[in-house]
């Protein structure tokens, strides 16, 4: 055994001592080695023995639960608490709960707003971006510019005139598609196979095949 778990185990009733009295709470050997072996070095064993060794000396008491061993301090050192303290330790906890919940609740904004704001642009990044709006905004103007002085425009008439063509145009399509959908239909009711089979034979090709939708009159 190295000469540093030496005098930890030495060290370890006094340790377990102050630990217990401190904590006021029941603990099996096994708890009290995972909350100290990490801070002070000590061992299972050690603790196991200290332990035993304090329990033996009546400066604390054991007690079985079931098949494992509980150790706490002795109560009787502690001052009787009265009901007047029990009252005042109630209200004591429940002012600190309220206080515990109001600084998660402020957490949660913080956190929130660092959040918000770890996802804003930085002072550089806000120069640079309004930097390239301007240039951006720049040439709309220019553009601008350029189409209200221009001379080909289209005028009134000629916007109408392309207007009475679109409508010539659709009613005429859906004439024909009228036509053709009556001539088919007329055809398949003699013909031995599917619309679909009919199609591909002929080597018809219908708007839907290519996803066109004919406009609403």
């Amino acid at each position: 055994m190295s000469k540093g778990r030496v005098d930890a185990a030495a060290g370890a009733p006094g340790l377990l001592l102050r630990y217990l009295q401190e904590q006021n709470r029941p603990y099996s050997a096994q708890d009290v080695f995972g909350n100290l072996q990490r801070e002070h070095g000590l061992g299972k064993a050690a603790v196991v023995k200290a332990l035993e060794q304090l329990a033996q000396q009546g400066k604390i008491k054991e007690k079985m639960y079931g098949k494992q061993k509980i150790y706490f301090a002795d109560q009787d050192q502690f001052d009787t608490v009265s009901d007047a303290d029990l009252q005042g330790l109630d209200a004591k906890l429940a002012t600190l709960t309220a206080k515990v919940q109001s600084q998660q609740q402020n957490c949660r904004h913080l956190e929130a707003e660092l959040k918000e704001l770890s996802s804003a642009l930085t002072t550089p990044e806000m120069q640079r971006e309004i930097l390239e709006l301007q240039k951006e905004c720049a040439g709309y103007t220019e553009r601008l510019k350029n189409i209200k002085a221009a001379t080909n425009h289209v005028t009134p008439e000629e916007k109408e005139q392309v207007y009475r063509e679109k409508q010539k145009y659709y009613k005429e399509w859906r004439k024909r598609k009228r036509m053709a959908t009556e001539l088919c239909d007329a055809i398949l009711e003699g013909y031995p196979k599917s619309k679909k089979q009919f199609f591909e034979e002929v080597g018809i090709e219908t708007d839907e095949d290519y996803n066109v939708k004919l406009p609403d009159p």
